[in-house]
């Protein structure tokens, strides 16, 4: 059995899957926010409940909003910020008396999506979260690729590709840079563009079902979206070359972007054809905890 834990700013998620990926529990509970001994513990009570009412244990994977450094062993970039320069996995492998794997958490995503998801049997799979911010993760033969500085994948805190005179210098990131590609593609990047024209105080949802009745302001803001994501998932390929884009996040619900984005990146990427298919998310919400379920591999009792 292996039992996944997705850490998020507002709930914590917990998953136990079966040698097939079957789902045997699944457990929630808020996130202690700003409280690192408190999440520590709602961790380790997750884990604890699943194991007493399934009647076994399992090995533990966790994804967070974050990178564990390699040289430390503590918690860096993350935006919950009470996680930052915390022994994380070795607090919770003495909580726990087991080993636990930490990833990033876009890393789970991931990894999820190409085990047994929208992009099962590819490859090479890159999973993008477009939500609050923007993560990305590499899989390449069903492992996670974190790099040497344990950053692989963090697409969003590059520069978004080919600005326009008015997309520079770009808006201000908590990164400490302008002009990020999360700044421009999340949730609030789409709705604050949005505004910035206009437009009402509307989330990502509303602004594509203004566009879908005809409305311009929605429609060209749409568009200016459509076009800057394809500039970057064009960097991607042009990097990468993926097989699969998996797109994760409540921006990601938007159904017109998985035709639109395709429909502009040609002109970007450095090929005479792109055969690299963008697809939504099997899993949805679930794909965090699936995927630090995953992070162990070999077989398991469960």
């Amino acid at each position: 059995m292996r039992i996944g834990i997705d850490v998020g700013g507002t709930k914590i998620a917990a998953i136990a899957l079966g040698e097939a990926g079957a789902v045997l529990a699944e457990r929630r509970a808020a996130t202690p926010r700003d409280d690192y001994e408190a999440t520590v513990g709602a961790i380790t009570g997750l884990v604890h409940g699943i194991e007493s009412g399934l009647g076994r244990s399992g090995s533990v994977g966790v994804g967070i909003p974050g990178a564990e450094s390699l040289v430390t062993g503590r918690i860096k970039n993350a935006n919950s910020v009470w996680l930052i320069d915390r022994p994380l996995a070795g607090d919770l492998a003495r909580t726990l008396d087991r080993p636990v794997r930490l990833a990033n958490d876009a890393n789970c995503f991931a990894l999820s999506e190409a085990i047994d998801g929208a992009a099962a049997g590819a490859d090479v799979v890159f999973g993008v979260i477009l939500g609050t911010g923007v993560g990305g993760g590499v899989v390449a033969g069903g492992r996670v690729l974190t790099g040497v500085n344990a950053v692989g994948g963090e697409w969003g805190h590059n520069p978004l590709p080919w600005p326009a005179d008015h997309e520079r210098p770009g808006p201000p990131c908590y990164c400490g840079m302008r002009g990020c590609i999360e700044t421009f593609l999340s949730g609030p990047g789409l709705a604050r563009d949005y505004r910035d024209d206009g437009g009402e105080a509307l989330g990502p949802a509303g602004i594509a079902a203004r566009a879908a009745d005809g409305d311009d302001r929605a429609e060209a803001a749409m568009a200016r979206y459509e076009d800057r994501l394809a500039r970057s998932l064009a960097t991607v390929i042009n990097l990468l070359d993926p097989d699969v884009i998996v797109l994760g996040g409540g921006v990601s619900n938007i159904a017109r972007l998985y035709a639109g984005a395709p429909a502009r990146w040609e002109r970007y990427v450095f090929s005479d054809r792109v055969d690299t298919r963008l697809v939504r998310a099997r899993h949805g919400d679930a794909s965090g905890a699936r995927g630090a379920a995953w992070l162990w591999p070999e077989k398991t009792d469960g």
